[in-house]
């Protein structure tokens, strides 16, 4: 599989554990379920993103909320939320993805799933998310190279 299709079976998922969240007893369930419909056994690399992605959601939906300017998080439909969760789980815990390449996939994904506003929304918040972590590293960078008395 390539990245983009791990990343788009990640975020379909993801997508459905977000949808099924009262009827799904674990994320072992669900990747059952969806063995059992694909007659496929789910990759070792897709449920890295979604386990980690789930087991973090309410960290990554903090973040949602704190860039999401005009929206609460409860009026984030599932499927932007399911987007920005994967592409702020990416940028949080693999640090070896270039930015720009987790932003483009994510828009990418609003693309082909979402409405076009959402596409916006979502670059919008990744976007935001980015220049603050930036200007943060680059102020410690800058605090590190002073010299100090």
């Amino acid at each position: 599989m390539t990245r983009h299709e791990i990343r788009e079976y990640a975020f379909l998922l993801l997508y459905e554990a977000l949808i099924r969240s009262e009827e799904i007893e674990s994320m072992e369930a669900l990747y059952a379920d969806t063995e059992e419909m694909l007659e496929l056994p789910v990759p070792e690399k897709v449920k890295r993103y979604v386990d980690g992605a789930m087991t973090q959601a309410a960290e990554l939906d903090e973040i949602i909320a704190t860039y999401s300017k005009r929206r609460a998080l409860c009026r984030v439909p599932a499927i932007n939320r399911a987007i920005l969760r994967l592409a702020l789980y990416e940028l949080c815990q693999m640090p070896e993805t270039p930015v720009n390449v987790v932003v483009s996939e994510a828009v990418q994904l609003s693309q082909a799933y979402a409405y076009p506003e959402d596409t916006a929304f979502i670059n919008g918040v990744l976007g935001a998310y980015v220049r603050q972590r930036q200007t943060a590293k680059k102020e410690t960078d800058t605090d590190e190279a002073s010299p100090r008395d």
